[in-house]
């Protein structure tokens, strides 16, 4: 048999060889694909006139075929570091399972692409999704928490929309390109106060001395800056309602959730993959503003709607769940803070010791997810970019607007991958002594 599968990065012959052209990876990614043994699965076809692949017209068809399993090499996928922009390190386990579940999802006969968001299957998954975000944060009474879709970046708009009056001012701490865009929006909706901003001095420190009016009608940060490596770990004092975008350093360390009246992150750094949005909401600061929301928009309704007043996120939700269920396995938060400092304390150390590599931002500000750093001789950075990827090492370029080098190492990054960059530092200095 002869079927065709094709799109505009791979194409997949299903026939008696099970053959997997995989044109359109890149090497790395080829390099960590590992053929297993193949097994039988149901494969849903939808047959399509675009495709040449079966009969014309819409027709669903099941059809016994030999598939094989893929998955990554551990030792490759240990050295891989994850681009910033990019989704999340997954454990080897969640991969397992959500693959699973993409051939059959909880014994209903469907795949989790397939399954209606409103039946009992699913409905389980949303509330098992939030019960662990209660449960991991510990998360107060008084507190609500959603998911929501359009990632960190639509919360810039609905933050201001729910929670700032046309004749308010927000006060806003500008610490990198997300505070910018975040202050941005809320432009549109009423006054911004700019309480302090290191954007002078390219986001290499996080601003100390500042105060926040008390009329304000909230006050709004970023807990870490993926872009310049600085994460602010202590919630400045105010008496005014704190939001906090906390996308990228999420679930990698205690956090007091009292301490806030607003928590968004988009879930594709600590949480799960991307295209959903976590909310956490204090309950008692909605339905204050004197405007009328679009739905879709509005906290109180997808709070009410129960995370389902549209089509939510399937896959993405489901693989969340199983993401938390990892790190409550883990032993929840308070361990995984642990493995993350031990993780920074390391390559900081190795920053700070090799003569060739020097960090960007101060001491103090350093970020635990987003170690940046440079090389004292800039011609050197290329070739120690060469040098790694030679051992296997990927993702760790920095911005264009940083530059030298990156390191993003989110919590499903084992410490052994931080070993093996931290030994081609030293490898690297000792050619070039």
């Amino acid at each position: 048999m002869g079927l065709r599968l094709q799109s505009d990065q791979i194409q997949v012959d299903l026939d008696e060889k099970s053959a997997v052209d995989t044109t359109g990876f890149s090497k790395a990614n080829s390099d960590r694909l590992v053929q297993n043994p193949t097994y039988k699965v149901h494969l849903n076809l939808i047959y399509s006139s675009s495709l040449p692949i079966g009969p014309p017209g819409p027709q669903r068809h099941t059809e016994r075929f030999k598939i094989p399993a893929y998955k990554r090499v551990d030792i490759g996928f240990s050295k891989d570091f994850a681009d910033p922009e990019s989704p999340c390190i997954l454990p080897q386990e969640v991969f397992k399972q959500a693959s699973q579940a993409v051939l059959e999802f909880n014994g209903t006969g469907l795949s989790i692409l397939e399954i209606s968001h409103r039946t009992p299957e699913f409905e389980a998954v949303v509330d098992e999704t939030i019960q662990l975000v209660k449960e991991l944060l510990n998360v107060p009474e008084g507190y609500s928490v959603v998911l929501l879709q359009g990632g960190a970046s639509l919360q810039f708009s609905m933050v201001p929309m729910n929670l700032l009056a046309e004749n308010q001012t927000a006060a806003y701490l500008n610490t990198g390109v997300w505070a910018t865009k975040a202050l941005k929006e809320a432009k549109l909706f009423g006054n911004v106060n700019v309480v302090a901003s290191s954007k002078e001095d390219n986001f290499t420190f996080i601003p100390k001395d500042f105060d926040i009016p008390k009329d304000s009608a909230y006050f709004h940060y970023t807990s870490n800056n993926t872009i310049y490596g600085t994460e602010l770990m202590t919630v400045p004092e105010t008496n005014v309602p704190v939001v906090c975008d906390m996308s990228s350093d999420i679930f990698s360390r205690v956090i007091d959730v009292s301490q806030f009246g607003l928590i968004y992150a988009g879930a594709q750094k600590n949480m799960g993959p991307a295209g959903l949005t976590l909310a956490i909401v204090k309950d008692d600061l909605l339905g204050k503003v004197d405007r009328q929301i679009p739905s879709m928009l509005d906290y109180k309704v997808q709070i009410e709607g129960g995370s389902m007043y549209n089509t939510p996120p399937v896959f993405s939700i489901y693989v969340a769940m199983l993401n938390l269920r990892w790190l409550k396995s883990k032993g929840g938060v308070a361990e995984i803070e642990k493995e993350n400092i031990a993780k920074a304390e390391a390559l900081y150390r190795e920053i700070d010791r090799n003569p060739l590599f020097k960090g960007t931002c101060k001491v103090e500000d350093r970020s635990r997810m987003n170690v940046c750093f440079v090389m004292e001789n800039p011609e050197l950075e290329k070739p120690f970019l060469k040098f790694a990827e030679d051992r296997g090492i990927i993702g760790i370029k920095g911005h264009r607007s940083v530059g030298g080098f990156r390191a993003s190492m989110y919590n499903a990054l084992p410490i052994t991958s931080v070993h093996v960059l931290i030994e081609a530092m030293q490898e690297f200095a000792e050619k070039h002594r």
